[in-house]
């Protein structure tokens, strides 16, 4: 069996995340949106925003400045993306909708979902036929959109249920998200004829499909990191990985310190150093698989925003800091848009590190970062060991 370093394994994963290429140096445009989604596969989105957005993130990270309102317009109303629950709510390339119609097939199994087919059968349909006949629409246009339920998951009414299962099947589609409202329509109305009459795959099929490109994302990665980029449960994936290896579509590797054989994607590159710096969102496809963080730097990364005040180790909303292939720092941000400032809530270097360099190098970014959120200044404050090298 192939072996590989640990060394060779974090460069195999910042390359194939495109963490290495180097940031552009002039005008970044739509080009350079699809390059980034080439390499991460899906953008993730979540509704906490006391830093910036979960998906203008990834595309900073590895172009730098770019306008916000751009990538949006791009992302929502261009026809080449499309939400669906990939990895948790996500942004997928529209050619690859067929890929996810085994998971629409599915569709959700919940209690509240079950309570109202049996309470009120013919509500699910109804809401069908009011965003066919009146969308695109929010919860809030249905005739009957109901109560919020303070007791139940996110206290979605009967309305939002509806509408979530009705998504979960493929059968509406997300038209824009304003403020992060998710906006309903007909899937024809949404998405290109082309995409809507390619042909599905089965359930095998359709996973088979995305743990290749969870290789191809990852460059090297376990059973368990594959499964977690799409969401594929591991007793269907384990022996579809198996399959795959079998018919040379993944090598199967020994990676140093791991206890779990690898995946390498046959077409992985492997770059002989790693360069660059980048702050990456909790939420950046890089490091959103904990263990992983974990396995490949000796990192131990939780986002702290459910945690008590008291017992939070780092901060609320805290950024890994990458410089040159390895996990530095960690810093702890908000935008406070009223002061109109980046504030720097705590700051913290790793063991080992280079706090002067690291300062430097970390100051420089929040700079940049800072200008790219239209804040007027940076303020630190005096808590990590990093703080004074800022």
């Amino acid at each position: 069996m192939r072996q590989i370093s640990s060394s060779q394994a974090r460069r195999y994963a910042l390359a194939a995340q495109g963490l290495i290429d180097g940031r552009p140096s002039g005008r970044v445009d739509v080009r350079h949106f699809r390059k980034v989604v080439g390499r991460v596969g899906l953008i993730q989105l979540d509704s906490v925003n006391v830093f910036s957005r979960a998906h203008f993130m990834p595309f900073f990270s590895r172009l730098g400045l770019y306008d916000r309102d751009a990538l949006d317009a791009w992302l929502w109303r261009s026809g080449e993306m499309f939400e669906y629950w990939g990895h948790e709510a996500s942004l997928i390339p529209v050619d690859q909708h067929r890929l996810f119609r085994w998971r629409m097939d599915q569709g959700l199994s919940w209690k509240r979902l079950t309570d109202l087919e049996k309470d009120h059968p013919e509500y699910i349909e109804d809401v069908l036929k009011q965003v066919s006949e009146r969308g695109p629409l929010q919860t809030r246009d249905l005739t009957e959109p109901g109560q919020r339920h303070v007791d139940s998951m996110w206290g979605w009414s009967n309305g939002k249920v509806a509408l979530e299962a009705l998504f979960a099947r493929g059968e509406v589609a997300t038209a824009d998200r304003p403020n992060f409202n998710r906006i309903y329509d007909m899937p024809s109305r949404v998405i290109a004829k082309t995409h809507l009459d390619a042909p599905g795959l089965s359930r095998d099929e359709g996973q088979s499909a995305l743990l290749v490109r969870a290789a191809r994302l990852m460059g090297v990665a376990t059973a368990d990191d594959l499964g977690d980029y799409y969401r594929i449960p591991m007793p269907q994936a384990r022996p579809l990985l198996q399959d795959l290896v079998d018919r040379e579509e993944l090598v199967e590797v020994e990676v140093e310190g791991w206890e779990k054989p690898g995946y390498l994607h046959p077409e992985a590159t492997l770059p002989r150093a790693a360069r660059g710096t980048s702050l990456l969102s909790p939420f950046d496809n890089l490091i959103w698989y904990r263990p992983r963080v974990e396995r490949l730097w000796d990192f131990h990364y939780r986002i702290e925003i459910y945690v008590p005040e008291p017992k939070r180790v780092y901060g609320y909303y805290v950024l890994p800091f990458l410089l040159d292939g390895d996990l530095v720092a960690r810093v702890d941000l908000k935008t406070d848009r009223k002061a109109d400032r980046l504030r720097v809530r705590g700051a913290f270097a790793e063991p080992g590190a280079d706090r002067v360099h690291v300062g430097k190098a970390l100051r420089q970014e929040l700079e940049l970062v800072a200008t790219w959120l239209g804040m007027g200044d940076v303020e630190v404050a005096k808590n990590g060991d990093l703080a004074p090298f800022l």
